[in-house]
């Protein structure tokens, strides 16, 4: 396993751990809108090392140790990098578009990067499948469920934040890797399908 993955995991869990321990630590860095507009703003990024148990954290690095090789492998340590950090921004800026005015949303996880790297790989290798489920396919089913996630405020998911991870993902490796834009066209095509959906009933005040 790549050195740049070990230390993103560890870094990822020592902050984790710190906030299952400490409130105030917690509380100081989370995503919390009426922070944010307060002026707060380094909360976009490192609520994004805070999980909020040892479940939640491990969902997300188990994900991290199985797709991020991928992405290195194809794009190099700083390719990986970019998809994990623009993804993890995108995750953040989406949130706060839609819940800007909802001053007591809060939202922790590193989901929103993760998610990015995820659809990274999938686009990388299109035939990979995840739980025998081709990759694209479950792209789409994903995607297709954040925005049913945001549309009915279901749990305490930050559907959005998964959704702009994607989104970030998505675009950064296109950027990279512009031929696979005429080597999987199609894939391409499916992945992006759900983002224009997002786009059309976010204009028509569907969200």
């Amino acid at each position: 396993m790549d050195l740049v993955l070990i230390v993103m995991i560890a870094i990822n869990a020592i902050v984790s751990f710190k906030g299952f321990n400490d409130e105030s630590f917690f509380r100081k860095y989370e995503f919390h809108i009426g922070s944010i507009k307060a002026g707060e703003q380094y909360r976009m990024f490192t609520s994004a090392f805070l999980h909020g148990d040892l479940m939640h954290l491990a969902f997300n690095m188990v994900t991290l140790y199985f797709f991020a090789p991928v992405v290195i492998y194809t794009l190099g340590i700083v390719g990986f990098l970019l998809v994990y950090f623009t993804s993890l921004i995108c995750g953040s800026l989406l949130t706060l578009y839609f819940h800007k005015n909802d001053y007591s949303y809060r939202a922790i996880g590193a989901s929103g990067a993760v998610i990015g790297v995820l659809f990274s790989s999938i686009l990388i290798n299109p035939d990979m499948s995840i739980n025998f489920i081709p990759g694209y396919i479950f792209g789409v089913i994903y995607l297709l469920f954040s925005i049913y996630g945001m549309k009915s405020k279901s749990g305490n998911i930050g559907h959005t934040a998964h959704f702009g991870g994607a989104i970030g993902g998505f675009l950064i490796t296109l950027t990279r890797m512009p031929n696979i834009l005429y080597d999987n066209t199609l894939v391409v095509m499916f992945l992006a399908a759900p983002i224009l959906v997002l786009l059309v009933m976010a204009k028509a005040g569907k969200l």
